[in-house]
């Protein structure tokens, strides 16, 4: 007996473009071969969130619109049944097609794509859909509803489920799954559960822990508290809202929470998992399956490697009138929990055994606050105060939280003479976007494949694929413990030595065990003191794995690709995801004939 295709409708907010982690995941998740062997339709799901675009602009640039009412283009064979949504839910949909290419493996596929603009819903079937919230789920719409992340998401659940089944995804032999991606797709996957046992799967795919993530960044401890405070609570049966009941007012916590409700769960990292535990004894009967996320294995050479680093090179003697021996790198979004300081206190302590060498290293930190600077205002910026080495603030330039870090660099590069960090506060890497003074045939792969270490000390970090992403161009890569890809690491390679990784642990309180009060009373200044002495041991290790030749470099090459071939997405894909979902599909006919 052949075996039930499956439809995949994925409640993302990527929907309609890559903005973060999710589109990354999306992109090579989606065109995996055994993705696509296994799953013959998907459909990315996520409001409409704004009507001003034109009509070319609303799936981006690989994207073709086949039905938009807002547009009047209603000719299509769903148009009919997605009319009729329309008129009850009172939204205008957008429904076609946009392509994922995967930028790693270079694969591509075909997705559908449904919006929906909910800026003015049918508000008897709304609140009725809140009453059922409150009623089966416990969820008081009320005490959240001004929070418009919160609203929207509701307000798309059940015109979304309308539209999809009008697009015929409900069909025999078929298993329909509901992939909510985040506390955004929580919403819709309740709404589906309303519906006649078997129509609809619903899996969470728990890419974060919401609640979580504000605590460890709202606390000036971070994670040198928070999973200190995990660990005891573990061992004495607490749970979240019991520690840090100011919690459940934040809007996320309730969405969340309700995740237990679904037919699986999968999270991308084994903290992920325990955090789901720790938020509430319910989840103890929760199917949790840890699906790591996948990582880019691509095999160059060592002339590749040496090529790509002597672009960094050429850009570095430009900038700073010297060549780095060693190039650093961290590509990250310029969040709390990415903790960029930590970078500066490692270089710090680097500093004085490349002195006694005779060496010398250069970071670059790419990230930046704003989504995009215009070239025009780089070019300027590099002419009149010699951007990327200096930064001022505002005029184009600085914004508030890139200032701070700033001044974190301008302390390193005052007092340091064999390291320097230059940060560049513009995403890009090519002459385009970043500047005439980046050589002319730079690209964003020398930056990946060029750097001889990627900093990624996160205080918070799901998983963290960019942290290990030049893992197979021989790479160091540094990362902090509770990086979820630490765990994917250890999954793959045991307890062999893995020389291409350097785990930071920064959750080491040292000898005894404190008590909760002591734990929670860590504060920024005893964080800091146990962050130095963390950080003066990475430092030495990175002087130990550092390449001294050209002959080590070639081992690393290889030892990272070797490892990175086996956290693939195709393998991701085989052996964590199709899995998880088959799980999700078994539970549901289980219950229906019970």
């Amino acid at each position: 007996m052949p075996q039930p295709s499956k439809t995949l409708i994925h409640v993302t907010h990527e929907a309609a473009r890559k903005v973060g982690g999710i589109g990354t995941v999306l992109e090579g998740m989606l065109t995996s071969g055994p993705y696509r062997q296994a799953v013959s339709r998907s459909i990315l799901v996520a409001p409409l969130f704004t009507t001003e675009d034109g009509i070319g602009e609303r799936l981006g640039p690989d994207g073709d619109v086949l039905y938009s009412s807002i547009d009047g283009l209603t000719k299509n064979q769903y148009a009919a049944s997605l009319a009729k949504v329309e008129q009850e839910y009172r939204v205008n949909i957008v429904y076609g097609r946009r392509t994922l290419r995967c930028p790693w493996s270079r694969l591509k596929t075909s997705v559908e794509v449904l919006l929906i603009d909910v800026g003015r819903p049918n508000k008897q079937k709304l609140n009725h859909f809140k009453g059922l919230l409150y009623e089966k789920f416990a969820i008081r719409s009320d005490r959240y509803e001004q929070f418009w992340d919160f609203e929207q998401y509701v307000r798309l659940a059940q015109p979304a489920l309308e539209a999809v089944q009008a697009l015929g995804v409900c069909r025999p032999n078929t298993d329909c799954l509901l992939i909510a991606h985040e506390f955004m797709g929580i919403p819709t996957a309740l709404a589906a559960m309303l519906y006649p046992a078997g129509t609809f799967r619903t899996v969470f795919y728990a890419h974060e822990t919401a609640p979580v993530r504000k605590i460890v960044e709202d606390y000036p401890g971070h994670d040198t508290m928070f999973y200190n405070v995990l660990a005891h609570a573990r061992d004495h049966q607490h749970y979240l809202h019991e520690i840090f009941p100011q919690i459940c007012d934040f809007f996320k916590y309730p969405l969340v929470k309700a995740s237990k409700w679904c037919d699986n769960i999968l999270a991308v990292g084994d903290y992920v998992a325990q955090e789901l535990h720790f938020l509430s004894p319910e989840f103890d009967a929760v199917d949790i399956d840890v699906v790591y996320n996948g990582l880019p294995a691509w095999k160059i050479s060592l002339k590749e490697k040496l090529a790509s680093k002597k672009k960094l090179q050429d850009y570095a003697q430009t900038l700073l009138g010297h060549r780095p021996d060693y190039i650093f790198t961290h590509v990250t979004r310029m969040v709390t929990s990415k903790g960029l300081w930590r970078d500066l206190r490692v270089m710090k302590n680097l500093e004085p055994e490349l002195l006694k060498k005779g060496q010398t290293a250069l970071l670059f930190v790419l990230s930046c606050e704003l989504p995009y600077r215009d070239p025009q205002d780089i070019y300027n910026m590099e002419q009149w105060w010699h951007w990327p080495v200096v930064h001022r603030e505002g005029l184009g330039d600085l914004t508030a939280g890139e200032a701070l870090f700033y001044s974190g660099v301008q302390e390193i590069n005052a007092q340091s003479r064999a390291v320097k960090v230059v940060f560049v506060n513009q995403f890009g890497w090519d002459r385009a976007t970043c500047g005439r003074r980046m050589p002319k045939n730079m690209s964003f792969v020398d930056l990946r494949r060029g750097s001889d270490l990627e900093f990624g000390q996160s205080t918070y970090e799901p998983f963290g694929i960019s942290q290990l992403e030049p893992l197979s161009f021989g790479t160091l890569c540094v990362v902090s413990n509770v990086c979820g890809c630490v765990g994917f690491v250890r999954a793959t390679n045991g307890k062999t030595p893995v020389p291409n990784v350097i785990i930071a642990d920064y959750t080491d309180l040292g000898p005894g065990q404190p008590d909760l009060p002591d734990i929670l009373a860590i504060d920024r200044a005893k964080r800091e003191v146990i962050e130095e002495g963390i950080a003066a041991g990475v430092a030495q290790e990175i002087l130990k794995r550092l390449p001294a030749s050209q002959d080590e470099l070639a081992k690393l090459i290889q030892s990272g690709y070797e490892l990175a071939k086996k956290m693939s997405w195709e393998e991701v894909v085989s052996r964590y995801v199709l899995p998880a979902l088959d799980r999700a599909c078994r539970r549901d006919q289980a219950l229906a004939s019970a």
